[in-house]
């Protein structure tokens, strides 16, 4: 006990004082990506041949990304000629409507917040059921992460919860298989209502890179009426965060 308690004092606080102070994140990280349409050369297709799942468009002079697609893997920044599309280390993506994601130089529309009344039931406690329809176990690992004691989600009350009786809120990952529809939508109807969803990754939002296969739905939104759209491949636990904030109203 002794060397718990001592070890604890050499560590110090280590909780993050987000939302209150900008998050400190490495300036390698892939975030919000930052599109200039007016340098981009109309004959120019470089950035739409590099991207491996066509979220990155160029058609009659207009530069758009989809970021419920988009896996910020840079090659379209790496492709790119004049600079005309590339990636900050922004981490507050999450969106309330799909169509917000599709961006072609606009600031993106961030998460609003629920209703009124939404928010008096859910704004100091929200219980998420986690649902893994297929996924790689990345969006899971970030989701995970922000129980430790430097995200301390639960601080906000926030908690990952073993049953859906007992959920306010899905956060889905992975592009939902085939052999994930039935129990998604089982785990979706054992919730009592009002019940949020939130889509959590590419492959939750579009289906990812494994997008219009046989095996897929193309994520949860074809199924189930989606609350917030998370992107990212994975996404940055802060950024998950951020979304969950965004939407109880608790952001900065």
């Amino acid at each position: 006990m002794l060397q718990v308690i001592q070890a604890r004092l050499l560590q110090g606080h280590r909780t993050i004082p987000f939302p209150k102070a900008e998050p400190v994140v490495p300036d390698r990280l892939r975030g919000l990506p930052r599109l200039e349409p007016s340098r981009c050369p109309a004959e120019c297709r470089r950035c739409a041949e590099a991207c491996p799942v066509a979220c990155v468009h160029h058609h009659d002079g207009r530069l758009t990304l989809d970021l419920g697609q988009c896996l910020f893997c840079g090659a379209c920044q790496r492709a790119c000629p004049s600079g005309a599309l590339a990636f900050t280390n922004g981490t507050s993506l999450a969106t309330r409507r799909r169509d917000d994601l599709v961006l072609q130089g606009q600031e993106l529309q961030r998460a609003e917040a629920l209703g009124k009344e939404l928010r008096r039931l859910f704004g100091r406690s929200l219980k998420l059921r986690q649902v893994s329809a297929g996924g790689c176990n990345g969006c899971e690992v970030d989701i995970n992460v922000l129980g430790t004691p430097v995200f301390d989600m639960g601080r906000f009350g926030l908690q990952v919860v073993a049953s859906p009786r007992h959920a306010d809120a899905m956060i889905v990952t992975g592009p939902v298989t085939e052999n994930m529809r039935l129990g998604l939508q089982k785990t979706y109807e054992a919730m009592a209502a009002p019940k949020l969803v939130i889509a959590c990754g590419a492959c939750a939002i579009s289906g990812g890179p494994f997008r219009d296969h046989d095996e897929v739905h193309n994520g949860v939104g074809s199924l189930i009426p989606v609350d917030l759209f998370i992107p990212g491949c994975p996404p940055h636990p802060i950024t998950i965060l951020d979304g969950l904030l965004r939407l109880l109203g608790r952001s900065r």
